[in-house]
């Protein structure tokens, strides 16, 4: 199962960087160097260093204090204007903020909105120049198999780069907030404690996510969140300072739909949500929805779980009337519900 600095595992986990480990032995190679080694690169080599030299300059280390001590993670300037994505679990405990830049230049920051349904924030970092800004690329596109290159400051170590290949898509993890985090990018490029906020890159010099999490005790199992993602949350941010999204104003969980009704009302899913409580006053309250109703649709979309539920109540759905489709003791009711936004 993963695990992490509240699930799951991550690459931060707000903890400080480590000191070197007394076991760690560096031995120093003295491997002659030539001048005639660029031609003997292969294509993969030049396609790594040449992502490594668009993105590096704009992967910052972010160190963090607050009441609780500090800690420190990785961050992607997006903008030159000193816009830096991360993660969410590095600055949420944040009292003060420091980036500092690839050349070792540091930087003042203020937190300018956070997200942890899908562990990402925007930072400012306060420059008096322009600063160098990675693009945010299309992660639709991705295809598993192709190059992936971590760039991040693990374990402390500034501008380290791992490399590997995108090992799968659309996977998803629990979040802090309950909300699951979708469509992440799975890596096998090694990820430590400290990459938390870096870039994932591709081969073309894009930034196709940014790393969020490790499965403690795997080998080969980070992911990132997409950069499709992470390009709307930094549009929210920078709008709201804060993803807008919906609410019905109940809790609820998983339930089996009863055979006979199944059968009987042609319900084809084997699962819905089981109304646990409802806020007074509410969006589900005022229309009608109940404690022990089992809600199977809404807006013609099967409901098989509160994780399904909560991936349909985005910020568009907020003020937009929609139907719900409930059993009441069997009995099937259509009612109207005009989702909220989520405080």
């Amino acid at each position: 199962m993963p695990r992490r600095s509240g699930p799951p595992s991550c690459p931060n986990g707000g903890v400080a960087p480590l000191p070197r480990p007394a076991h760690l032995v560096v031995t120093m190679l003295d491997i002659p160097q030539s001048s005639g080694d660029a031609p003997l690169l292969d294509a993969y080599s030049r396609a790594v260093t040449a992502a490594v030299e668009a993105v590096g300059p704009a992967v910052v280390h972010v160190a963090v204090r607050g009441n609780r001590g500090g800690g420190a993670g990785s961050g992607v300037i997006v903008s030159p204007d000193g816009l830096v994505l991360t993660n969410a679990h590095v600055v949420a405990e944040a009292g003060t903020v420091q980036v500092t830049a690839a050349e070792g230049r540091p930087m003042a920051a203020q937190v300018l909105g956070m997200d942890a349904d899908t562990d990402l924030a925007l930072l400012r970092a306060e420059s008096a120049a322009a600063l160098p800004a990675a693009s945010l690329g299309d992660s639709a596109a991705l295809r598993v198999g192709q190059v992936a290159i971590a760039i991040g400051n693990p374990l402390g170590f500034s501008s380290t780069v791992t490399a590997g290949v995108v090992s799968a898509l659309g996977r998803s993890l629990p979040g802090r907030g309950g909300r699951p985090i979708e469509d992440l990018v799975q890596t096998d490029a090694a990820l430590n404690p400290g990459n938390s906020g870096g870039a994932l890159v591709d081969s073309a010099g894009q930034v196709i996510g940014i790393n969020t999490a490790i499965i403690a005790g795997a080998q080969g199992l980070c992911f990132a969140v997409a950069a499709n993602t992470a390009r709307l949350v930094l549009g929210q941010l920078i709008r709201f300072g804060r993803v807008r999204r919906a609410a019905l104003g109940l809790t609820g969980q998983r339930e089996a739909v009863p055979r006979r009704f199944a059968r009987a009302l042609g319900i084809e899913q084997a699962h819905s949500v089981l109304v646990a409580a409802v806020q007074p006053g509410g969006p589900a309250d005022r229309a009608g929805i109940a404690p022990g109703d089992l809600l199977i649709a809404i807006a013609g979309e099967p409901v098989t779980g509160v994780d399904a539920l909560l991936r349909w109540l985005t910020g568009d759905r907020v003020g937009v009337a929609a139907e719900a489709l409930v059993l009441r003791r069997g009995d099937p009711r259509r009612l109207a519900v005009v989702p909220s936004e989520r405080a």
